[in-house]
Parts: C-alpha cells; sequence; structure tokens
C-alpha cells in the first residue's frame, strides 16, 4: 500500500505538468522556464541528500566527468528539448510522446547491451510508435510529411521526442553508478545539469534567442514555480524512486502510464476537443504499454 501511495503521488505530481508548462511559456521562455524550474528543486535537493546521506554523499569520488555528461543529456538536454518543443506542439501529444521513454529503453539496451527484447515486446513498441505517429499527424501521414518537406509542423513534436531520448539514455546512465543510491545520482546529476541550463540560457540571451525575465513575470507565474520545483523536481522524483523499491520498476511503470490519460483528461476540461485519430493513437500507446508491462510481470513470475 506503501508503494501504491508513491506511485499515485508521483502520478499526481507529473500529470499537470505539460498542461502548466504550456500556458507558463506565454510568461517564461523555453530557457528560462527550464533555469528556474531547476534552481530550486537543485538547492533542496542539495540539503535532502546532504541530511539523508551526510555530507559526504556530495562528493564526486573521480565521477565528476561521467555524472557532468549525464547530467547535461539528461537534465539540460530533456529540458530545453522539451520546452523547446512544447511552444510548438500540444500538451497532450507531448505527453503520449514522453511515454515512448519506456519502449525506447527497451530498445537502448539491445543496441547497447545486446539484450534482444521479446518479440512480445517488439511488437508492443510497433504499436506504441504506430500510436504516437497517428497522434501528431492526426490521421494525415501525408499531409504531415508535406509539411515538414515545407518546413512546417511537426517541429515540436521531433524537438519532444529528442527530450525523451535525452531522459532514456539518462535513465541507462545510472548503472554505471552502481555505488551511488539513486537519491545521489539524482542529486549529483542535477547539479552539472543545472549547470548546463544556466550556461544554455546565457547564451540564448547573449545572441537574442531569450531574454532575462522581469521580476514581474517571475511573479506572474510564482505558483507555477512552486509547482515545478517541488511537485515536479523534487516529490515527483522521490515519489518515483520509492514507488520503484516498494513496486518494482514493472508496476511502477504501469502507473505511470495513467499520466498521458491525466494530460488527456485535463485539456479536455479545458474546453480541447480532439480528433478520432488523436484518441485512437493514445489509446494505442497506452494499450501496448500496458500489454507490454502485463507480459512481462507474467514472464517474471514464471521464471
Amino acid at each position: 500500500m506503501r508503494g501504491l501511495a508513491w506511485a499515485v503521488t508521483a502520478v499526481l505530481c507529473w500529470v499537470p505538468l505539460f498542461s502548466v508548462a504550456k500556458r507558463t511559456l506565454l510568461h517564461l521562455d523555453a530557457f528560462a522556464l527550464g533555469t528556474v524550474r531547476y534552481a530550486v528543486g537543485v538547492a533542496l535537493f542539495v540539503v535532502l541528500l546532504a541530511g539523508v546521506e551526510g555530507r559526504g554523499a556530495l562528493r564526486y569520488q573521480g565521477r565528476l566527468a561521467a555524472a557532468s555528461l549525464f547530467g547535461l543529456i539528461g537534465i539540460t538536454g530533456f529540458n530545453l528539448f522539451v520546452w523547446l518543443g512544447l511552444g510548438f506542439t500540444r500538451p497532450e501529444h507531448a505527453s503520449v510522446i514522453i511515454a515512448l521513454q519506456t519502449p525506447l529503453t527497451a530498445v537502448a539496451v539491445w543496441l547497447t547491451r545486446g539484450q534482444r527484447p521479446t518479440r512480445f515486446t517488439l511488437g508492443c513498441v510497433a504499436v506504441a510508435i504506430a500510436g504516437v505517429l497517428l497522434v501528431v499527424t492526426k490521421g494525415h501521414p501525408r499531409a504531415a510529411l508535406a509539411d515538414i518537406v515545407a518546413g512546417r509542423g511537426l517541429l515540436g513534436d521531433i524537438l519532444v521526442f529528442l527530450g525523451a531520448l535525452a531522459w532514456t539514455t539518462y535513465t541507462l546512465g545510472a548503472a554505471r553508478f552502481p555505488g551511488w543510491s539513486p537519491l545521489r545520482y539524482t542529486v549529483l546529476t542535477c547539479v552539472p545539469g543545472f549547470v548546463g541550463l544556466v550556461v544554455a540560457n546565457a547564451l540564448a540571451v547573449a545572441l537574442g534567442f531569450s531574454r532575462l525575465p522581469r521580476l514581474e513575470d517571475l511573479y506572474g507565474v510564482r505558483w507555477q514555480i512552486v509547482y515545478f520545483s517541488l511537485c515536479t523536481v523534487v516529490l515527483g522524483v522521490l515519489a518515483f524512486n520509492a514507488a520503484t523499491r516498494r513496486l518494482g520498476p514493472l508496476n511502477t511503470m504501469l502507473m505511470l502510464n495513467l499520466v498521458p490519460v491525466g494530460v488527456f483528461a485535463i485539456e479536455a476540461a479545458l474546453g480541447r476537443r480532439f480528433s478520432p485519430a488523436e484518441l485512437s493513437g493514445a489509446g494505442l500507446v497506452i494499450g501496448a504499454l500496458v500489454a507490454n508491462n502485463v507480459y512481462l510481470r507474467a514472464t517474471k513470475t514464471v521464471r
């Protein structure tokens, strides 16, 4: 029950993320959003790690370069790609694309470690990808392809997909730090990742692609900043790790499949109307992920 409670907490923390971020981008651009989101979150994480594992856990012990690499890929890359992409796409589309992280992880493990997924899992991966394509093209792939050739459309979806790839790489990187707890890996990669966000923000301002947010801009989205920092960065990650420890990764990921469902529900409540292709595609993605999860659980039980 505790594991289930933690999983529900993670879902509740992350369901509103894309809808809230989409509206926040009207006041803070993608560079500022990523920087502000982690400014408070990283500070809280450092205090938490020192309190739970002691100050010695804040030392990199010769792993600074490796931790920085995965922090730049996962924290910096994810935030820049996803928030830039969200400016060109819809929250529900972003949530469905991010849901591909589970099958992307299976494929990445196959390519990097030679652990070939079962045929059933590969079939689910194919169905999930088809579902995502159905959502982002709204059932008109030829028109979407023509837009891409003409330099229009799908740019946001592609950027979000790159963000999903970045987070998949970051997740797999945890295996390279066997002596570190999940909390320590998270904190010691978030620090260089946050530095990367600050540098990217400074470069964007210097080159004229961004501007520093004014105090009234920050004040206008103060509650969104509190939500991003406390719920999505700190509480969401801690809840996910706690749920994984008690329920296992399969059951936890099954619960997280509720996130795109929640995003669709939020957008519908805000007046968004979905095409049959979007709803069918989302159903295919979620159905494929659930089916693969149930299959893996059954296989694990038999073994």
